[in-house]
């Protein structure tokens, strides 16, 4: 899933500190980043769910990649109608605002999504960088009541998930600010799930 890269529409918060055009170019590089590393890696299949739902056209999103609407509501509500509608088996969504995912992180989610019902990977703001649920025998429904945007969404969400099979990734920085840029080094979502089985639509 991934917020058009827009001016005065992205990184609000980091906007406020560095200026509207120097987190333009954060948002826009971050995401192109995180899609050179991790999206055309053949052990997975990405798509882009984009927001505004008008902006699924436009030539800002790398071409070779599929494209899917976020449709409305709250992240949660947006993050939810992905795992419902993407094709069975795993999926993981991942933010591309922060910077340190690599490959091996996608893999080790999806490993671990083998025999655990869902694996999450914290950030260091209180949310969390990655979600993956396995969705069998059903789709489970891990966002409801979640604090968005506070230090409560991981904890939130793990209530949720209650009596589930949860494995955690490694603490990665969400770069919100401008504090977490300099710690970094340095919304929007794609996500990612197997390649399908030969001669399935994506």
């Amino acid at each position: 899933m991934a917020k058009a890269p827009v001016a005065g529409r992205v990184k609000t918060r980091l906007a406020r500190e560095v200026g509207v055009g120097a987190a333009l170019r954060f948002a826009r590089h971050s995401a192109a980043a995180l899609l050179r590393r991790v999206a055309f890696d053949r052990r997975w299949e990405t798509i882009l769910a984009v927001t505004p739902d008008t902006a699924v056209a436009s030539r800002l999103w790398t071409p070779q990649l599929p494209r899917a609407r976020q449709g409305g509501g709250d992240l949660g509500r947006r993050m939810q109608r992905m795992l419902d509608r993407t094709r069975p088996g795993p999926v993981a969504i991942v933010g591309t605002d922060v910077p340190a995912i690599g490959t091996a992180h996608v893999a080790r989610a999806f490993r671990l999504l083998g025999r655990e019902d869902a694996v999450l990977g914290p950030a260091t703001d209180g949310g969390y960088w990655l979600v993956g649920l396995r969705r069998r025998p059903r789709v489970l429904r891990p966002f409801r009541g979640v604090r968005w945007s506070s230090p409560h969404a991981l904890a939130d969400t793990l209530a949720n998930l209650e009596g589930c099979r949860v494995a955690l990734l490694p603490v990665l920085t969400d770069v919100d600010d401008a504090q977490a840029v300099r710690a970094s080094g340095a919304g929007s979502i794609c996500v990612i799930l197997p390649p399908a089985p030969a001669g399935a639509a994506s």
